[in-house]
C-alpha cells in the first residue's frame, strides 16, 4: 500500500533543481526535470557521495563525487545494468510534493 509523504513544494524545487530530504533515516533526492517531479535514492552506492547535489542535465544526474552517473526516472546507470538505485513514486497535491515511501 502507497504511502505518500510530504517532502517539498514546488516553490523549493524550480525547473532544474534538487532538494534532499531524511525521512525516517533514508535519503531522498529529489529533481525537478522540465517541470515533472522525480524522486531517487539519495545516496550513491559507490561511496556515498549526495546525489541531490550533482549536476542534472536531462534525466540523468551525476553524483559530485566520482560522477556515476543515474537516470532519475529509471534508477539506471549507464555504467551497466546491474547498478541501479531505487525510484519512488511521486504525487503533487497543489503545490505540494509527495513521495512514495517504503
Amino acid at each position: 500500500m502507497a504511502k505518500f509523504v510530504k517532502m517539498a513544494t514546488l516553490e523549493e524545487l524550480p525547473v532544474g533543481g534538487a532538494k534532499e530530504v531524511e525521512f525516517e533515516g533514508r535519503i531522498y533526492a529529489l529533481f525537478n526535470v522540465d517541470g515533472e517531479i522525480k524522486a531517487i535514492d539519495g545516496i550513491c552506492p559507490h561511496q556515498g557521495g549526495p546525489l541531490a547535489d550533482g549536476p542534472l542535465q536531462g534525466t540523468k544526474v551525476g553524483c559530485p563525487w566520482h560522477g556515476w552517473q543515474f537516470d532519475v526516472c529509471t534508477g539506471q546507470s549507464p555504467l551497466g545494468p546491474k547498478i541501479k538505485i531505487p525510484v519512488f513514486g511521486v504525487k503533487v497535491d497543489g503545490e505540494d510534493v509527495y513521495v512514495d515511501v517504503p
